[in-house]
């Protein structure tokens, strides 16, 4: 029998002065909006992957404060799930010669407005869910998580 494995992922919701840092990616669909984001990586902390994958989808530094969420999704097309981290947090700083990882175009802070008015190009349903949690103030302490690395 074959062991099912979701792919975990983490992700950033990151607001100042009412935009949310977004990324512009081409993928397999065509040109999408996400909220930075990826996959878990062997042997790395959720926190750990979440700053890892801001910087280098945005160049910015990001420094989580809340878990926003964990969020299930099952992609019809290709038969995967998806078991995403959603952490709140904010920048403290930007290097503008950080390359960004391939496939992104640009980082870009947009309003909730205009998230929206793209909608059809949202990388997932995980986008717009994860704005609108965060403005509904939803968020749980980084306690909550509870990592342990145990040698064998």
């Amino acid at each position: 029998m074959e062991i099912w494995k979701p792919h975990v992922v983490v992700a950033a919701v990151i607001e100042a002065d009412g935009r949310f840092l977004m990324v512009e990616e081409q993928t397999d669909a065509g040109l999408m909006i996400n909220q930075p984001a990826g996959h878990l990586e062997a042997g790395e902390s959720l926190i750990d992957a979440v700053r890892r994958e801001v910087f280098e989808e945005t160049a910015h530094h990001f420094e989580p404060d809340a878990l926003l969420g964990v969020y299930r999704w099952r992609h019809p097309a290709k038969d995967r799930t998806y078991l995403r981290f959603a952490f709140r947090g904010v920048v403290s700083g930007f290097d503008p010669t950080a390359p960004l990882d391939a496939g992104i175009l640009r980082a870009v802070w947009l309003s909730p407005e205009e998230i929206e008015a793209v909608r059809n190009r949202h990388r997932s349903p995980f986008v717009n869910q994860c704005v609108a949690d965060y403005r509904a103030g939803r968020q749980f302490p980084l306690s909550l998580l509870n990592e342990m690395d145990v040698a064998e």
